[in-house]
């Protein structure tokens, strides 16, 4: 009798031996043995390799991009400290730093200037020194009642008054019976707004109130009539038996003083009409002898904090372009350095550095204490500086900002803009001698008028720069105008940043190639995911393919042994 083992659960039989007596077949590879996940991760990180290359692509944009930001951001940030410097006019409507102004007081006497005189200057005022004398300081009037025991007890009294300021308006005042010295003090206040008349009570002593009404407008005296009831401020002892206020504390009057041995009267110690650009408030009478010394000049603080900011916010931008200018140790550009070699980093940096490197005018930045030191940043001698904004503010001037000439007296110019131009301005009068239009080389549609001023269209050459016409004949006029320092910087460094600038070019391009790239990364790993799920369930397949043989080859295995055995 023949006897068959059998080791094995495979369609693969490895190895056989056979002898006198027995007939063994081994197997030992079986479904399970088979790593399908790694056959599959196999397969699909092959269909991937070409969106890790591309997302590779894609995370360098977004460095260049994030790069390309910072450069933006940072000549927006020059931009905006260079507008007080980019232009020069002078007038109250002008928020250049040339043409801030600056008061200082002193005084000849025996006066403290500060504690009879506080002024502010606006933007544009006239330069110049004055002196100020003030005879009297301009007050309201003030009238007492008489002393009441208590502001809290019912009064008792009933009736209605009229009260005001003389030439003013006045308004019924109401009190009934049950109203204490606190209510009828409340119901006058209500009405101050439209009476300029204000009540409060003043605390004698203990137990003695007394009832004070004051004008809240200088020299005007208040006005008063009892129309029905009680004559409420007769009770309060405001007025006496003639009506007329028994206890003035203080009486009305206007200011008077004298700018530059000139006299004048006002109703109001806030003078805003004597100095166009300049406000006094007065505050005390002068004694006799003594004057007040005013001096109006150029604040050139705020000149100086702009230069300063100039220098700072360039170094800033400088810094960030050296940075994507860094190398490694063995001579190539750094990792970081996303944006080596740039040549719009590198336009950027030539031109604000010929801007800076401008003569205007006999001057350049040496003259205002600029420099480049060895990282080619900007340093500044402040020393240098202030001595110069001393001695040649207009020079200064000059070099820094936009100036705009007129070649007729009869065209005023109010503002020069950011980008000056100089061309020939034809103006047309009518036949009634009214300005009616304004062009050049024949367009009209370059300016736009408005009784005698003129002003560049938004989104022309000529857009932020205004004229004032007092011609009667039509004319045409040459406007000449050059570009200091700072506002060729302005240009340079606004023109890049905006959002139709280059920078944003650059942006919106690497932006849209991004978005093109990831759509090809998610239609690679789309189609990766559809394979993956295809090998999933073909390899299934294979896996139950075995199963069924190994499933056969144990049932022959068995047959085989059942018929050795018999």
């Amino acid at each position: 009798m023949t006897s068959v083992s059998s080791s094995t659960s495979s369609t693969s039989t490895t190895s056989s031996s056979s002898s006198s007596s027995s007939v063994t077949t081994t197997g030992t590879t079986t479904s399970t043995s088979i790593d399908w996940d790694a056959l599959i991760t196999a397969a699909v990180d092959a269909k991937l390799t070409q969106a890790t290359t591309i997302s590779t692509t894609i995370t360098n944009n977004e460095a260049k991009i994030s790069a390309y930001q910072t450069l933006q951001t940072d000549l927006s940030t020059l931009s905006s400290g260079l507008s007080s410097l980019a232009t020069a006019v002078v007038n109250s409507l002008a928020t250049n730093v040339f043409a801030t102004r600056a008061a200082t007081l002193s005084s000849t006497g025996d006066v403290s200037a500060s504690s009879a005189l506080s002024m502010s200057v606006s933007n544009g005022a006239a330069t110049g020194d004055h002196t100020l004398t003030i005879s009297q300081v301009a007050t309201a009037q003030k009238v007492a009642g008489t002393s009441q025991s208590s502001q809290t007890d019912e009064l008792g009294y009933s009736g209605t008054f009229s009260v005001g300021l003389e030439g003013g308006s006045a308004a019924d005042i109401t009190i009934d019976s049950t109203m204490s010295l606190q209510d009828v003090v409340d119901t006058i206040n209500a009405q101050t707004s439209s009476t300029n008349v204000q009540a409060s009570i003043v605390q004698v002593s203990s137990g003695s109130y007394e009832m004070v009404l004051t004008g809240t407008k200088d020299a005007a005296d208040i006005t008063y009539s009892s129309t029905s009831g009680d004559d409420i401020l007769n009770k309060l002892g405001v007025t006496d038996s003639t009506g007329a206020f028994a206890d003035v504390l203080q009486t009305s009057q206007s200011a008077i003083f004298a700018l530059d041995g000139i006299s004048m009267t006002r109703d109001t110690n806030d003078i805003t009409d004597v100095l166009t650009g300049v406000t006094f408030n007065l505050l005390q009478a002068t004694p006799s002898g003594s004057t007040l010394n005013i001096s109006i000049e150029p604040d050139t603080s705020q000149i100086e904090t702009a230069v300063e900011n100039l220098v700072t916010n360039y170094n800033t931008f400088r810094d960030a372009v050296i940075a994507q200018q860094a190398t490694s140790s063995d001579g190539t550009a750094d990792s970081s350095a996303v944006l080596f070699g740039d040549g719009t980093m590198r336009d950027i940096m030539d031109a604000l550095q010929n801007a800076l490197n401008s003569t205007i005018g006999g001057l350049t930045m040496a003259d205002l204490g600029l420099s480049f030191n060895e990282k080619n940043e900007l340093e500044l001698d402040t020393s240098t500086l202030s001595e110069i904004l001393s001695t040649n503010l207009s020079g200064v001037t000059t070099l820094l900002s936009a100036q705009t000439k007129t070649s007729s007296s009869q065209l005023t110019v109010v503002n020069t803009g950011t980008s000056p131009q100089s061309f020939t301005l034809d103006l047309t009068v009518d036949a009634d001698g009214n300005l009616s239009s304004a062009s050049v080389g024949g367009d009209s549609s370059l300016f736009t008028v408005s009784g005698t001023t003129i002003i560049g269209a938004a989104g022309s050459a000529y857009a932020g720069m205004a004229f004032t016409y007092t011609g009667s004949t039509s004319q045409s006029i040459t406007v000449t105008s050059t570009q200091g320092i700072a506002t060729q910087l302005y240009q340079i460094s606004k023109n890049y940043s905006s959002s139709s600038g280059q920078l944003q070019t650059l942006i919106t391009n690497l932006t849209d190639r991004d978005n093109d790239l990831q759509q090809k990364v998610d239609d690679i790993e789309s189609s990766a995911s559809t394979y993956k799920a295809q090998l999933q369930t073909q390899y299934a397949q294979y896996q139950a393919a075995i199963e069924s043989a190994n499933n056969t080859l144990d049932y022959l295995k068995a047959l085989l042994n059942s018929s050795s055995s018999n």
